[in-house]
């Protein structure tokens, strides 16, 4: 008997005439959940539960453009190449966030958050990274919800349903007789990402209540730990992707940004060797009026 994780044939409801998508339930969940994380933790640090809010008015909006960004630029053609459509770079619904744009220009938003309440940067970033991760976990059901993102054919009793997908519509291609058509069985990277981020999201928590790692060490930890799975689900992945030297551009950045989190976490080991967390700090006046 074959076994295999089958797929949705729609990623779009309709609540009247309000569409409803799932993809962007599934990133607004993570980032509700990512939000509440973070207020518990912020309050092991000396924060307020409530700061985790404030400062996400300002470093989601960044983020979401940030992803967006990111997407668009390492995967241009579908709108800026031949026959592409550049209004769709605005399309953020049908799918396309980039998690490397979104952390760099979400943390920006972040600091400027921080700093107009008056929490310490970094303070803020260690008690955001397990949320973080879960809302990425979170995030990449939408990717199955739009039956994308997959890896190559598999056999395997977890391989993944997938659906000829019409992208506009949001559903699955029908056949004459009025049933989804299916591509094949494959590889649920999806999966594969979504349990590795619980698990490092785990591990960073259980870390963080043994030992205190100094301030901005469990962000660096972060930074390290998710581009390693990263890599591995990168080069199972079988979605359309721009190359450097062989490689997909993922895996290029992937590497860049593991070095970035290793000498992150060697320098704040150096600058913060206590562990000491401070909380709260004064806001400049300029920031604050």
């Amino acid at each position: 008997m074959v076994t295999y994780l089958p797929s949705p044939t729609r990623g779009v409801f309709w609540l009247g005439p309000v569409p409803v998508r799932m993809y962007a339930l599934c990133i607004l969940a993570g980032i509700a959940v990512a939000i509440w994380i973070t207020g518990r933790r912020l309050v092991d640090r000396g924060a307020k539960a409530e700061d985790a809010l404030s400062v996400a008015w300002w470093a989601v909006p960044f983020g979401i453009v940030g992803g967006r960004i990111y997407h668009v630029i390492t995967s241009w053609q579908p709108y800026f190449g031949q026959g592409g459509h550049p209004i769709d770079a605005l399309k953020i619904w049908h799918g396309g966030l980039g998690i490397w744009g979104a952390v760099a220009l979400g943390a920006l938003g972040a600091y400027i958050g921080c700093r107009r309440i008056g929490v310490n940067f970094l303070d803020f970033c260690d008690a955001a990274a397990p949320g973080v991760l879960v809302a990425q976990a979170m995030g990449r059901w939408g990717n199955y919800f739009n039956n994308e993102l997959y890896g190559g054919p598999s056999t395997l009793p977890w391989a993944l349903q997938i659906h000829q997908w019409d992208e506009s519509s949001g559903r699955a291609v029908l056949d004459g007789a009025g049933k989804p058509i299916v591509l094949g069985y494959f590889q649920p990277t999806f999966l594969y990402e979504s349990l590795y981020c619980l698990v490092i999201a785990l591990f960073i928590v259980l870390l963080d209540r043994r030992r205190i790692l100094g301030r901005g060490r469990v962000f660096a930890l972060y930074v390290m730990l998710y581009p390693c799975g990263r890599i591995v689900f990168e080069l199972m992945r079988t979605d359309p992707a721009n190359h450097i030297l062989g490689l997909r551009v993922n895996v290029w950045v992937c590497i860049v940004v593991f070095v970035a989190g290793l000498i992150g976490f060697i320098v704040a080991g150096k600058r913060h060797p206590d562990g000491t967390r401070e909380g709260r700090e004064e806001a400049p006046e300029v920031l604050t009026e």
